[in-house]
This record gives structure tokens, sequence and C-alpha cells, in this order.
């Protein structure tokens, strides 16, 4: 039994909720998570960490280093506090075992290196993605043949962009040098501008049950919309048991950084619209 060990911000939240029942199902029964630790109390209205320990049948840790020392694989958590993962991340990076960081993987673009320098400088493996990146969907399209990307997707600019732009940089595989906002309002919309020349361009929508789609746009002007259906969340669960059986990271490092450094941009013109800001 490979012990799998958690580490969060706080536990009540949906991927510590859903992470064990899938590792298990997917490993089929051959790693568990069997150490917690949390940083902070939940906000109010969601179980105390004490009740989510007793309800997942999980050991809770005083410290971070306890987590290492008793796991053998460690998934730093905190998916919607970014700005946490590199103080959660400085142990579990230096321990040479193979790591999982959920997304958001930083807050900003210098966080994500400084991370990745950690985990570098103790030769631990490590990876980090949106579930998106690994939807059945985008396999079906040949990289070499985009000219454009159009996406849509629900949620807001700080948290969930991170999946749009994850399908978008796993596609273009070129670095993106500017970004620029182009409306605000309840479906804010983005540029994305790429080293060759090409582009891609994000909508967000203020409808939680509206589906990711992508319109992949070739040289001769002929698109293909793909409505993203597929359990690409039991694909990354997939892609994290064959990590922690393997070593083998599934994600370079440069895409995770290229991801959070195109976020980070966004961000800042949101402020100024229709500017291009450099990333």
């Amino acid at each position: 039994m490979l012990k799998i060990g958690f580490i969060d911000y706080y536990l009540d939240e949906w991927h510590a909720n859903n992470y064990p029942e899938m590792l298990k199902k997917f490993s089929d029964g051959e790693m568990a998570v069997t150490y917690v630790y949390a940083y902070t109390d939940p906000p109010q209205g969601r179980i105390s960490n004490e009740e989510w320990v007793r309800r997942y049948e999980v050991e809770r840790l005083d410290t971070v280093q306890e987590v290492v020392e008793k796991s053998d694989c460690i998934i730093v958590l905190s998916p919607d506090n970014p700005e946490m993962h590199e103080e959660l991340c400085r142990i579990p990076l230096a321990s040479g075992k193979r790591v999982y960081v959920d997304k958001t993987f930083a807050p900003d673009k210098p966080s994500a290196l400084r991370i990745f320098e950690n985990a570098d400088r103790h030769g631990t493996p490590c990876f980090s993605s949106s579930a998106l990146r690994f939807s059945d969907e985008l396999d079906t399209v040949d990289p070499a043949a985009i000219d454009k990307i159009y996406t849509e997707g629900p949620g807001t600019l700080d948290i969930e962009s991170i999946h749009q732009i994850e399908m978008i940089v796993r596609l273009m595989k070129a670095p993106a040098t500017q970004v620029m906002f182009l409306e605000e309002g309840t479906h804010p919309s983005y540029l994305i501008r790429f080293a060759d020349g090409r582009t891609a361009q994000c909508y967000h929508r203020d409808d939680p049950n509206f589906s990711f789609r992508l319109t992949a746009v070739d040289q001769q002007n002929h698109g293909r919309v793909l409505e993203i259906k597929s359990d690409f969340f039991g694909n990354l669960i997939r892609q994290m048991v064959r990590f922690f059986r393997t070593g083998e990271v599934p994600v370079p490092h440069s895409q995770t950084v290229d991801v959070i450094g195109i976020r980070t941009a966004i961000i800042v013109a949101a402020k100024t619209p229709f500017t291009w800001v450099n990333i």
C-alpha cells in the first residue's frame, strides 16, 4: 500500500473531499490517503478539520514535516489559495519524494519559478496541472495544425481562468508573450498572444452549469468546436497515480510556469482593458 499524505490550507474543500476515493479507485486499491496536515481552520459553513478526519478516516498530524516523513508520496492541495503553495511546498519539495501540487500552482510567475527551483535543487519529482489539460477531447486535436484557439468556460478569473489557459498552453506548445483584457462584467474576455504570432481568446460565463468548450481553427480557417464532456478529473487522477508509481512527470515545468505567467498578466490587464500587457 502506497501511503499518500495531504497537505492543505483547510480540509473541507472539493479536492480533499473527492481525491481519496478517486485515488483508491484508479490505483486499484494500491494507494490510500493516510495522513493529513491542515494549516488553518475552514471558513464558516464548512465542517471542521477534526470532523473531516473522522469522516474520511485519515490521521491528522501536527506538522508538514511529519506528513512528509510518514508518507510515500505527497499531494499539496490548497486549490483556491495558491498564495499558500510556496510555504506549504517548501518541505515536501525538499524531500525527494514524489509531489503533486494542486491547481492553481502559484499566485504569480516569480513564485512559480521559486517553487520549481526548490524542487530541482533537491531532486524532487513534481508536477501541477488543471484537470482540463487531460480532457480526452484535446487528444483529437493536431497541435501542428492550429492557427487560433477560442475557449469558453464557467467561473471567475482568479479561480477558474487556470482551466482555459491550461488547455490552450497544452495545444499551442509555444511561449506566450502578451495578453489583452477585452471585456468586463459578467462575461470577461481576453486575448493571449504567443511568440509565433498565433492568438487564443478566452470567454468566462457567469453560469456554474456552463460546460467548457474549445474551438481549434486551422490555417485554412476551418474550425472544430469541442465541448469538453470527458472525465477530465478521472484522467487527472490516472496521471497522478502513474506519476506516483513511476516518477515520470506528465507536464513540463516550463508549461506550468507559462500558464501562471499568463494568468498573472490577465489579472493585471483587467485593470487596463484594450491594452497589451507583457508577460
